[in-house]
């Protein structure tokens, strides 16, 4: 069984920053590829950003420039530093992982989304 656990979200004005972190735990025996996806209201969920174990990344280009992600592999944890923050950035982020429970067993798991709202 794995968990993914989002923290971080919350209420901020326009051009203010976040950090989201992702704590993955359970039974891992080793964890590739992380990221962030959102899903605001009425909108599909959409890839922002990802993260492979060996630290190579690929962002949406609505956020370039001004998000970073990051991961802490010791820690099975993925970080998402959100800064100059736009109001088109409200949703709901989710983490992903995609993750080997055994030498066999590979899966993609989701946590349970965390708020993000940028207003004034």
């Amino acid at each position: 069984q794995v968990q993914l656990v989002e923290s971080g979200g919350g209420l901020v004005q326009p051009g203010g920053s976040l950090r989201l972190s992702c704590a993955a735990s359970g039974s891992i025996f080793s964890t590739n590829a992380m990221g962030w996806y959102r899903q605001a209201p009425g909108k599909q969920r959409e890839l922002v950003a990802t993260i492979t174990s060996g630290g190579s990344t690929n962002y949406a280009d609505s956020v370039k420039g001004r998000f970073t992600i990051s991961r802490d592999n010791a820690k099975n944890t993925v970080y998402l530093q959100m800064n100059s923050l736009k109001l088109e950035d409200t949703a709901v982020y989710y983490c992903n992982a995609d993750i080997w429970t055994t030498v066999t067993r590979r899966s993609r798991y989701w946590g349970q989304g965390t708020q993000v709202t940028v207003s004034s």
